[in-house]
């Protein structure tokens, strides 16, 4: 099973590389406006996603600028935010892009689902990049037909670190260091 996994991971993984590369550099690029001037980052995590925070705002090599989201932050438009879920149908997602979108805030999301005129959040935010995840990616092993591991955090957290090295490269020079 665990070579399984492991060919299905990396088959999401470069589903995610190839064709999302260009909306995640433009991604990096519009947090990176926030940075350049007076604004915040925020990553606002839903869906049991809020490990992609946690990671930017405490790893080794934290997120530049981000700062910790809650639903109290008074968020302007100097800020940039990205929106991790695992669906585009999340309620609490949709209205936070809602808000931002009706203050003319610009942000960024990350979710399943492919961008699509039925995808509100898609329609809604600046960048929009899928994970590709349409299900579980392992047949589970008693029950015929079913499928188990669904990785959204994996993928998420892969997102995140493109982003991240996109975003570092346009906000730091060769001699600088985080």
């Amino acid at each position: 099973m665990l070579k399984i996994l492991t060919t299905q991971l990396t088959g999401l993984l470069q589903r995610i590389s190839q064709s999302e590369e260009e909306v995640i550099e433009e991604t990096a690029r519009l947090l990176a406006q926030a940075s350049v001037g007076e604004g915040n980052i925020y990553f606002a995590c839903f869906d049991n996603l809020e490990p992609v925070e946690f990671n930017a705002l405490h790893s080794t090599e934290p997120f530049y600028k981000l700062v910790k989201w809650s639903k109290d932050v008074e968020i302007t438009d100097v800020d940039r935010v990205c929106i991790f879920t695992k669906s585009c149908q999340n309620a609490d997602a949709l209205q936070l892009a809602k808000k931002l979108n009706d203050e003319f805030i610009p942000f960024a999301v990350v979710a399943s689902e492919p961008a699509s005129e039925t995808n509100e959040l898609s329609e809604l935010a600046y960048t929009y990049v899928s994970m590709k995840i349409r299900g579980g990616i392992l047949p589970h092993p008693t029950k015929l037909g079913e499928r188990t591991v669904i990785p959204h955090l994996i993928a998420a957290l892969f997102v995140y670190e493109a982003i991240k090295l996109s975003y570092d490269e346009m906000i730091f020079t060769d001699d600088e260091l985080l």
